[in-house]
């Protein structure tokens, strides 16, 4: 794939430029991959299917065919192969005070460690068990992985080295929930973008959670766009992006929260069609074969609340909304919510939830064999000339070939290691690889020759002739500055089907806010900014236009006294789940709402990621009603800093942690009592010394002095150096009410 080197960024904005891929589809990286790599989680043709042949259909935790055993690499994670080293996320240091999430490389032929790329997991109650939620994407054109963390960092590695090229705290920076779930998402890559998506509770319009998509430059990580599906969705989502052509134009299609499928142009963003399946969020991820789009799901069906899970196939070469009356087929009352389907011949082939397997003629929907697993069916069948190879959650394997009168049993095996299955079977040059939570697994032959027909070719976009302008791109589409940094914009033109034309360097930009637009598109960011001010600047071109936002985050000290009745419009994950609002004793606040049962436990971001060393400062009063009910319980409440919370706990103590949900990570509690309808000021810092982080915190009842002595204080000895301060709480149990926020340097 060629690409072309655009305008840079400004060094000073983003310290990186946007490259842009100006080739079609057909000729993306795909082509560049090698037939034995499996370089995604459903492998390079994102179906399940390899092209090798002749893998091995005996498994034993230490038989002859299994290669080598990891053990200290055990993951729900699926792994993958590329250039042959295997990539793989996992567990650091488990139930210790020093663990923390990784991504392995290892040499796929012998096991052995190449590289390891260890950070800290911070300000989430997803448990470690959660760890690999997510798996490693590669890139086969530059050699580079990406991965989402349980935290929500994501980064950009070099395959070869592990170093990070970049790295986004989506958490921080865009508002991604990490719940206890711990659902992450796979990043996928398309060209010169990786994407990836969450709910995302961020700022201003962004305020409302919603299963966002974001399309960040592979290379730079800098926000290209941003697709916002039904707000206020039920879940949060685990299905992954399929790349694809449809109706002659690139298309990615994935399930999203809200319950919707969805078909986009993977370039813009632009819905290209819908189909609502559930009013719950979907997991499965799509099967698209010539254009048909194969998917399952196992909660309430859209068309008939009281049926649960279904099965269906539609013809993807369409747009608009999708109703039932233009699928193929629907099988309801099929729970498939985890398994994705796979295909062989005339047949996908389903495992649902309670571990049945079971095919259905891809044309008319008719039910064609079935077989059967044990119950727990997490992982997805991967398929190798004509047998499908899968792994049920308790490790029991089998081998099952394709035939005209359904599946036949070709072998079954189970590994005894005490491990469960999350993850699926992965296949590259003659072996193939599972993982337990117990290790990490290859089995195969020493003596295997690897056999392997080439990778069809990918279906193509048309050449590009249309160059009629219809959709224009203002990008980067979301920036963290500082007052006076500039930073080159650009703005992008689309035809219909969303193939790149030209950058409009005539194209107008206006500003809603403060700062200026100079000479070749350079955005000047307001040098008087105040405590924190967001910019929306608009690109027209005739009839169209783009919108692309900014925070300007001013330097130390900040001060919040919220007499203006406005929760800050900058602040992250904050003005949706906090209001502003006469206080109870007087002048004017925010009030920690629990009239928003999935809201009602928040965390929100004031800064930038990379800020340090600070002292952060506010006042809290407590209800111990609920909707006017008395209630026994308090609120927690408190303050973020450097990904540390302070937090004045509701079960009458006081909390410093970095990881909520780990009992064994930095941890420092004691009793404190404390009551409602009292004013408390917390006061919270963290220093960096010598490699360490001192984290110390006070609190006092606001009509009394400070003390001089710290309340609370503890050493982490694997600390986290930087994070954006902010707020923290639990208004589960009764709300609560914030005032005079402030930061300043240590």
């Amino acid at each position: 794939m060629t690409l072309q080197k655009i305008t840079k960024l400004s060094a000073a904005a983003l310290s990186v430029y946007l490259g842009f891929a100006s080739s079609s589809f057909a000729e993306d990286a795909t082509n560049k991959a090698k037939p034995t790599d499996w370089y995604s989680w459903r492998g390079p043709q994102q179906n399940g299917t390899t092209v090798e042949k002749g893998l091995p259909e005996t498994f034993k935790a230490d038989g002859e065919t299994t290669l080598w055993k990891k053990e200290e690499y055990g993951s729900r994670s699926t792994p993958i192969v590329m250039n042959g080293r295997l990539y793989i996320i996992c567990r650091h240091k488990p139930d210790t005070p020093e663990e923390a999430e990784k991504t392995v490389c290892l040499n796929a032929e012998t096991g052995e460690l190449i590289w390891e790329s260890i950070h800290n997991i911070y300000m989430t109650v997803a448990p470690s068990e959660r760890i690999g939620w997510s798996s490693v994407c590669g890139d086969p054109e530059t050699d580079r992985v990406y991965v989402l963390g349980l935290g929500c960092l994501f980064q950009c590695l070099d395959g070869k080295t592990g170093k990070v090229i970049w790295e986004r705290s989506l958490l921080e920076e865009f508002g991604m929930v990490s719940a206890y779930g711990g659902r992450t998402n796979f990043p996928v890559v398309f060209e010169d973008l990786v994407f990836i998506s969450g709910v995302i509770v961020a700022w201003g319009e962004n305020a409302v959670p919603a299963h966002r998509m974001l399309a960040l430059d592979k290379s730079t990580g800098a926000p290209v766009w941003y697709l916002a599906t039904k707000p206020r969705p039920e879940d949060t989502t685990y299905s992954t992006p399929v790349l694809t052509v449809l109706n002659g134009q690139a298309a990615m299609v994935f399930g999203a929260a809200d319950g919707a499928l969805y078909a986009v142009q993977p370039r813009t963003g632009k819905v290209i069609w819908k189909y609502q399946v559930s009013p719950r969020g979907l997991n499965v991820s799509p099967l698209i074969v010539d254009g048909i789009v194969y998917s399952g799901h196992g909660e309430q069906n859209e068309s008939d609340r009281t049926v649960l899970g279904a099965v269906f196939a539609f013809d993807g070469n369409t747009s608009g909304d999708i109703t039932e009356d233009k699928l193929l087929w629907k099988l309801p009352a099929k729970a498939v919510s985890r398994s994705c389907p796979v295909k062989i011949g005339d047949r996908i082939y389903y495992t649902d939830d309670g571990g049945a397997i079971f095919g259905v003629n891809s044309k008319t929907g008719e039910l064609v064999g079935k077989g059967k697993l044990r119950p727990n069916m997490y992982g997805s069948p991967i398929v190798s000339d004509g047998k499908l190879f899968v792994a049920d959650n308790s490790a029991n394997i089998q081998v099952l070939k394709h035939a005209d009168s359904g599946l036949e049993v070709v072998s079954k095996a189970r590994l005894n290691d005490g491990g469960e299955v999350f993850g699926s079977f992965v296949a590259s040059n003659g072996r193939l690889y599972l993982p337990t939570t117990k290790a990490l697994y290859c089995f195969g032959s020493k003596d295997a020759k690897v056999t392997a027909d080439p990778l069809p070719e990918p279906l193509a976009e048309p050449a590009l002739t249309d160059k009629t302008v219809a959709r224009i791109q203002l990008c980067p589409v979301e920036m963290n500055l500082v007052p006076g940094q500039k930073a080159k914009l650009q703005v992008r033109a689309y035809n219909a089907a969303g193939q790149y034309l030209k950058l409009l360097e005539d194209a107008e930009i206006t500003i809603d806010g403060a700062g200026s637009v100079g000479d070749g598109q350079v955005f000047i960011a307001p040098t008087e900014a105040g405590t924190g001010m967001p910019v929306v600047m608009t690109a027209k071109s005739g009839e169209l236009s783009s919108v692309a936002r900014v925070r300007v985050i001013p330097p130390l000290p900040w001060k919040y006294d919220f007499e203006d009745k406005k929760v800050p419009a900058h602040w992250i994950g904050s003005s949706y789940r906090h209001q502003p609002i006469e206080l109870p004793t007087g002048g004017n606040g925010l009030v920690k709402v629990s009239t928003i049962p999935k809201g009602t436990k928040s965390q929100g971001f004031i800064g930038m990621p990379k800020m340090s060393d600070y002292t952060i400062q506010g006042e809290f009063y407590a209800l111990d009603t609920k909707n006017k009910v008395p209630t026994t319980k308090l609120p927690d409440m408190g303050l973020v800093a450097q990904r540390y919370a302070f937090v004045l706990n509701g079960a009458q103590s006081l909390v410093i942690n970095t990881w909520g949900s780990h009992d064994f990570r930095f941890h420092v509690k004691m009793p404190y009592e404390w009551t409602a309808k009292t004013w408390y000021v917390l006061k919270f810092r963290v220093e960096n010394s010598n490699g360490k982080a001192i984290v110390k915190g006070k609190v006092w009842k606001k009509d009394e002095a400070e003390p001089e002595a710290w309340t609370l204080e503890g050493t982490d000895d694997m600390p986290n150096t930087i994070g954006s301060p902010g707020i923290i709480g639990d208004s589960t149990d009764a709300e609560y009410f914030i005032d005079n926020i402030s930061v300043e340097k240590n």
